[in-house]
């Protein structure tokens, strides 16, 4: 299975550093954001549980293009018929987009980030921010499951775009919550607090649970 995972995954970025469909897509849909949250505030600086909530939901609809694209090519070029016909595990396409996604988040969050503390952000995002990686890693380990999982399920249906953000929307609902909670207590103004580990801990168990699902069932859905 690693064979397989490995093959998938190194066609999954080379088709994306070969098109640029979705990277830069969620690059710019971030930082337009911040700038529409910048004027549309009506303030200088943002802090806390607003500066937190700003940044996860800017986030979470970026991802939302991504998870959009990431079953496109097979279902346009008969990928998923090649696939199954071919002897290998088939849930190592499931972990292959996963990792695939959760490296286009990572990608993102190397501008989005740094975006969002030069033009919202009032206090310094240096203390901050070893907590902050660590919830983003986990916040993006939790999206690029949940949007795996849900982009194998719309791709089949006509509406695709309608039905990712009808079901990933209130699935990733407890990501969201965790990882802005998580976040919080990091972004005040008078200089980042303790990460709370029990949000970060409701985040990770969320993140086992689904890809635990996850994993289980997306061979039958491949099947269908």
């Amino acid at each position: 299975m690693k064979s397989a995972v490995a093959a998938l995954l190194s066609k999954e970025l080379a088709l994306e550093l070969r098109t640029r469909e979705s990277v830069p897509a969620m690059v710019m849909f971030s930082i337009t954001t911040y700038v529409l949250f910048h004027f549309g505030l009506d303030r200088d600086t943002i802090d806390g549980d607003l500066a937190s909530g700003v940044l996860w939901v800017t986030l979470l609809f970026a991802a939302m293009l991504g998870i959009n694209r990431l079953f496109v090519a097979e279902h346009e070029q008969g990928g998923f018929d090649g696939f199954l016909l071919a002897p290998v595990d088939r849930t190592a396409m499931f972990v292959a987009k996963a990792i695939a996604l959760f490296a286009f988040l990572c990608a993102v969050e190397l501008v989005a980030v740094p975006a969002f503390a030069l033009l919202l952000l009032g206090p310094p995002l240096g203390q901050a921010l070893p907590g902050l990686i660590v919830v983003l890693l986990a916040a993006n380990a939790g999206v690029a499951v949940v949007g795996t999982l849900v982009a194998a399920l719309a791709i089949q249906t006509r509406a695709r775009e309608l039905m990712v953000a009808l079901l990933a929307l209130p699935l990733l609902v407890p990501v969201v919550l965790g990882a802005a909670r998580a976040t919080a207590p990091l972004l005040h103004q008078g200089g980042a607090a303790a990460l709370p580990v029990d949000w970060l801990g409701l985040l990770a168990l969320y993140d086992l649970l689904f890809a635990l699902i996850a994993y289980a069932i997306f061979d039958f859905l491949l099947e269908d």
